[in-house]
């Protein structure tokens, strides 16, 4: 994916993935039914590649997994060896058909597919030079480029030349190559990009996030360690660090906002860390209130927290229309104007005359914000006091998150008092940073926080 950014308020996912080697398996309703569970990181485009141990076969399209795959189609009576699935989640200008994954490509080693989550901060430079070089590029994601490199390596097992390749990237990544026989998984050295291994009866799975696992029937074994390649074929599993063990840097909007709350990041589920997250927002910034409320769906858990904390009824404000993809709100602002008065509507008898406490994730342009304290004025609340559980978005990310520029974070270049007078909130708070990390149980450098901090914890960024 390439380094732009979509206009949007909150923060976006590049890609899930996932990956199984199981001969003989029902592989494409198997990786079907793990995309499902890994909707949320990706609603434009989806995609699955099976290998019957001769040719891998691929199929994708544009828009969520139930519309690209109404049914198994040409994988229905497929016996495969391996499969790779991707749902996609594209920043403006690369939302096109050719973009979908998973890539497949051939060359001299045969055939290759390939399934990236993601962002390569040096994929400009890197493409250039292949572009003098003679390449020809179909599109423009980070997997084609991955692709071209691997192919110009010419070592003889496939694995050395993805180990020779992956020196040259930089920026985040959790990669699973399939080939004709065998299933690769990679992890970029800080472990930006969260990779599973789990196992399925006796066949081992991949995926971004452990939700997959849950809904295939696997059994999550560990997290792909920063810097591992896992590689997967008849003989059984084996790994090798690619890398030098270094500290782990997994994006925290992980856990504030990206992953499922049913699955489990480095041990810790996210549904408990986002109720811690609201408990030590309630600890840091109260207020007297009546009820405690949350924005659907990432808030809930948090909004839980802070009212148990706090001491005052949980109730549900605000209803969300869950009929209306994510795909429906546009890069425009009377697009994403009508997209919230489609998805998330207040409710009148439970905040009228009220004095509210709103729990959100994050504020990042401030429009959804705006719009979600003018809905409950109108609805009748006496006052609406919005908190934050995550400090202020003050930098772009360049890993593989949709951020806005710079210019449009409203936390980089307004004050917390600025802020809330133009979203016509009674009160605004966010939760420290601090207080983040200790909730969550992590350090400023187990951790990629940049978003927050500033601090980018590979060059390039």
């Amino acid at each position: 994916m390439q380094n732009k950014f979509f206009r949007a308020e909150h923060l976006k996912e590049a890609c899930g993935v996932f990956g199984i080697f199981a001969p003989q398996e029902e592989l494409a309703r198997i990786t079907c039914y793990a995309l499902y569970a890994l909707q949320h990181r990706g609603q434009e485009s989806a995609g699955i590649a099976i290998s019957d141990g001769d040719t891998i076969h691929l199929e994708k399209g544009m828009g969520l997994v139930s519309e690209v795959f109404p049914s198994l189609g040409k994988f229905e009576h497929l016996q495969g060896l391996a499969a790779i699935g991707h749902v996609r989640s594209a920043v403006a200008g690369t939302n096109k058909p050719e973009n979908a994954q998973p890539l497949l490509v051939r060359f001299h080693q045969g055939e290759l597919a390939v399934a990236h989550n993601g962002n390569l901060v040096n994929a400009k430079e890197l493409r250039q030079r292949l572009e003098l070089d003679g390449s020809i590029f179909q599109t423009t994601t980070d997997s084609e480029l991955v692709a071209h490199l691997i192919a110009r390596c010419g070592r003889g097992e496939l694995e050395s030349s993805i180990a020779d390749v992956l020196s040259y990237l930089r920026g985040s990544y959790a990669f699973i190559f399939l080939t004709e026989n065998k299933l690769i998984g990679v992890r970029d050295p800080r472990g930006i990009s969260p990779l599973s291994l789990g196992k399925l009866g006796d066949h081992f799975v991949l995926a971004s996030e452990t939700c997959a696992f849950d809904t295939v029937g696997a059994d999550f074994l560990r997290d792909v360690n920063p810097g591992e390649m896992v590689i997967i074929d008849r003989e059984g599993m084996r790994s090798i660090q690619v890398f030098p063990r270094a500290r782990s840097a997994l994006c925290i909007f992980e856990y504030i906002y990206f992953a499922r709350p049913d699955s489990n990041l480095n041990g810790k589920n996210v549904h408990l860390v986002r109720k811690r997250l609201g408990r030590r927002l309630a600890q840091e910034q109260p207020v007297e209130a009546d009820i405690v409320t949350g924005v659907p769906d990432s808030s809930i858990a948090a909004a839980s927290g802070y009212a148990e904390e706090i001491g005052l009824p949980y109730e549900v404000g605000l209803v969300k229309n869950r009929y209306i993809g994510r795909t429906f709100i546009q890069p425009t602002q009377a697009r994403r104007d009508e997209g919230i008065k489609l998805k998330i509507n207040p409710v009148k008898k439970i905040v009228e005359g009220k004095r509210v406490v709103i729990i959100d994730d994050s504020i990042v342009r401030g429009t959804t914000s705006m719009r979600l304290v003018s809905l409950l004025f109108k609805a009748g609340a006496k006052e609406v006091h919005l908190r934050i559980g995550s400090p202020p978005v003050i930098s772009p990310c360049y890993y593989g998150i949709n951020t806005p520029t710079y210019e449009e974070l409203i936390g980089a270049h307004h004050s917390c008092e600025q802020i809330r007078r133009k979203i016509g909130a009674t009160s605004l708070a966010y939760l420290s940073r601090k207080g983040m990390l200790e909730a969550i149980g992590l350090t400023a450098e187990s951790a990629c926080d940049a978003c927050f901090s500033g601090e980018y914890p590979i060059w390039g960024g």
